[in-house]
């Protein structure tokens, strides 16, 4: 009987990690799961199955060194290039909606055909954002510890002007007989027409 001997090789889908002096196993394993460019490599490989997974990684790791310095190129090619991919589904599933001849399949290729066009939307004022980000203008920025009043030029308060009218509805006769007059009054008598019944 012979056997054949196989030739181990790495796996594209086997990532290499290593521990930090004061990290157990598991943490090192959770950090590692928790890392944002593995879980994208992960299922960019699901997707791709011919992809290597750990070069997907090391390159998503590259780009998100980029995105830290500051360099947002790659981050606005993926933007674009999504909305591209939302405008060409949205063309798609409109004109599918049009040859459809029952209305369930028209009306879930037109909300579908309309998601994608809203999603095409967001994403180009994403992209908007980044290249062109709100401007903020402050007349002034106070930070102060404790109490601390500013008086910028500002007009009196309209509180100067406001009189407060005692409340009218409480009065009777313009004032010659109030409703509650804090005394008590004599008790009604018995209706005999209102009286329960035995």
């Amino acid at each position: 009987m012979t056997t054949k001997n196989k030739s181990k090789t790495k796996s594209d889908t086997v990532i290499q990690i290593k521990a930090e002096k004061e990290e157990s196993r598991n943490q090192t394993i959770a950090k590692m799961l928790i890392k944002p460019s593995l879980q994208a490599a992960f299922t960019i490989h699901e997707w791709e199955n011919n992809s290597d997974t750990v070069s997907i990684m090391d390159a998503l790791s590259q780009q998100i060194g980029e995105v830290n310095k500051g360099n947002m190129n790659q981050a606005e090619a993926m933007l674009l290039a999504q909305a591209h991919t939302l405008d060409a589904l949205f063309n798609n599933l409109a004109r599918r909606a049009k040859n459809q001849q029952y209305l369930n399949q028209l009306e879930t290729n037109l909300r579908l055909a309309l998601k994608a066009q809203s999603q095409c939307r967001t994403t180009l004022e994403t992209l908007s954002a980044i290249k062109n980000p709100p401007v903020v203008i402050a007349k002034q920025a106070n930070i102060s510890n404790g109490h601390q009043q500013i008086n910028n030029g500002i007009s009196a308060t309209r509180t100067e002007k406001i009189k407060n009218h005692p409340n009218e509805l409480l009065e009777v006769n313009n004032g010659s007989e109030t409703l509650d007059t804090r005394t008590t009054s004599a008790t009604i008598g018995k209706d005999k027409a209102m009286a329960t019944l035995n």
